[in-house]
């Protein structure tokens, strides 16, 4: 278990470095955090997913998978726009700093939401 919480945390900070450049790179071009983040909701799930499946996690990539895998990292999508309304537009913060507070929040729950949706009830391809 140790080993996957070893590759987990290597993906999950390609996915956070990923999510904040997509999220700054789009504030610097003026496009409000809400469309920012459906499209790093978009990138980042299409990224983390193949990662997580086959190095975290060591399963086949499958449709279903995928499909319980993006359900559950669509749960963040409203508590990572309601944590960046709550950063940004309530407490004046700016992007480049609203964004990594709200993906070090999420954290935990990510890693939740990744094991159910790609291992379920699945014998992992390698043991650890």
């Amino acid at each position: 278990m140790m080993e996957v919480r070893r590759r987990y945390l290597a993906v999950a900070v390609s996915c956070a470095l990923l999510h904040n450049a997509v999220m700054i790179g789009c504030d610097w071009m003026g496009i409000h955090y809400v469309p920012a983040s459906g499209v790093s909701f978009l990138v980042v799930v299409l990224w983390s997913y193949a990662l997580h499946a086959r190095f975290t996690f060591t399963q086949q990539v499958s449709t279903k998978s995928f499909l319980r895998y993006a359900l559950g990292m669509a749960t963040n999508f409203p508590v990572s726009i309601a944590l960046m309304f709550l950063f940004c537009d309530l407490a004046g913060l700016a992007v480049p700093i609203a964004a990594p507070l709200s993906t070090v929040i999420l954290f935990a729950w990510n890693f939740t939401a990744s094991r159910w949706a790609i291992v379920g009830g699945a014998t992992p391809l390698r043991s650890t």
